[in-house]
């Protein structure tokens, strides 16, 4: 394996520390919850069954897909609902 190869595969694991260590922390916000169904393309919080990664929604209002929102704030948004069990906060 080259050096560079090397380099790369290491800032690579880095990098994937820091997004699994971002997302942890934004779900770990009190007073927060996840609200799916109403994330635009490209804006979702984090991966679903589709993909592993925040941003990659492909579609708008994709039933998977979902995003952080104040508690409460969901039930307003039309198409909106809340994630239960352990993901809400």
């Amino acid at each position: 394996m080259s050096q560079s190869t090397l380099i790369k595969t290491a800032l690579t694991g880095v990098m994937a520390v820091g997004l699994v260590t971002m997302t942890t922390a934004a779900m770990a916000k009190p007073g927060m919850e996840k609200c799916m169904g109403v994330a635009a393309a490209g804006k979702n919080d984090c991966g679903t069954s589709q993909h592993a990664c925040a941003g990659m929604a492909k579609t708008d209002g994709d039933k998977e897909e979902w995003v952080l929102v104040p508690k409460g704030t969901c039930e307003k948004l039309a198409g909106g609902v809340v994630k239960a069990g352990k993901s809400t906060m």
